[in-house]
């Protein structure tokens, strides 16, 4: 793991896509902001860098990271696309869907990235500083959540700096992110399968496939040791206290994470942060991570997290929620 790194924190702009590409060219790690999170990015060709990567956030090397790139042109020269994956891809990029696809042969993406499948997880980001990174690097580029892996995702450069000062070389401030949970995963394979829930909502994708999309099978849900895509480890998303679940009530010494207009008992003397008082999932999603970080700041003996709907972006909420609630 590199340490001791001076980490440089640069604003957006045409000198940060540049200072970025020389970075990720040079075998260096660059923090940036996408729609979704912020990504920590190298050099998907450069099995090194993908190392140090791992290394940076302590994430496990058989989990496999998504491939970025500007353009559905770059998509396709490291994934086969059938007509399924076209459409999905025509439809919803740039955007926050990742789409798992064949590798093509030859495919440049190192094995390390891949985690040793015969598939890669492809994303084209919208947000524009994403944009800029990328066409000015002219490579994919791995870029999973830029933090602890296992830790509540980045939606702000602070909150990268937090977990990775000195740990990597480049923070490109763009701003807090407009969606919040990380990209919606659908495998292309012999059906299409929600392997992971985010900003793109399941509703939206099976009505462009005009078919529902399959579940993962039982047992690569609960195998941790090799899966399928990005996000899918059960202890994923978590912040240093305990998280409790469809909560009715606030303990003494617990903080509340709420959602909607409902009052509970014992909220009075907590520390509280409300997710969306109107009850918008949007705007859930948008602050989900953001405002678990900074009750978890507060020490409290626990969070707990009020009832949120399980419908359009409330199925990707709930997720990251769940894998933040297992115990570790």
């Amino acid at each position: 793991m590199k340490t001791g790194v001076e980490t440089l924190i640069l604003p957006a702009g045409a000198a940060g896509a540049k200072a970025a590409a020389r970075t990720l060219a040079a075998g260096g790690l660059v923090a940036f902001p996408t729609e979704t999170v912020y990504g920590l990015g190298a050099d998907a060709a450069n099995a090194t860098a993908i190392a140090h990567l791992y290394a940076a956030k302590g994430r496990p090397a058989f989990n496999p990271l998504i491939a970025h790139v500007p353009d559905i042109a770059a998509a396709r020269r490291i994934g086969r696309f059938d007509a399924r994956a076209l459409r999905l891809a025509e439809a919803f990029w740039p955007g926050p869907l990742t789409l798992v696809v064949p590798k093509t042969e030859g495919c440049p993406v190192a094995e390390l990235a891949t985690a040793g499948l015969d598939t890669v997880a492809i994303r084209i980001p919208a947000h524009p500083v994403a944009q800029a990174i990328l066409r000015a690097f002219g490579g994919a580029v791995v870029a999973p959540s830029a933090n602890i892996s296992g830790h509540v995702s980045p939606t702000l450069a602070a909150h990268v700096e937090s977990d990775l000062a000195g740990r990597i070389d480049l923070i490109v401030d763009g701003g807090p992110v407009t969606v919040g949970v990380e990209s919606t995963i659908v495998g292309c394979f012999d059906t299409a399968m929600l392997l992971r829930p985010g900003g793109l909502s399941r509703e939206r994708i099976e009505a462009v496939l005009g078919a529902a999309l399959a579940r993962p099978p039982v047992e690569a849900e609960r195998d941790d040791s090799q899966p399928l895509a990005p996000g899918m480890l059960a202890s994923h998303y978590a912040p240093r206290a305990p998280v409790r679940l469809r909560a009715r009530e606030v303990a003494p010494g617990e903080a509340l994470l709420a959602f909607g207009s409902e009052r509970l008992p014992g909220m009075e003397t907590a520390a509280v942060m409300n997710l969306s008082p109107s009850g918008d999932l949007d705007e859930a999603a948008a602050n989900l991570f953001g405002y678990l970080r900074a009750l978890d700041a507060k020490g409290p003996l626990g969070i707990a997290v009020m009832t949120i709907p399980e419908v359009g972006l409330g199925e990707a909420i709930n997720d990251r929620l769940r894998r933040a609630a297992v115990a570790r």
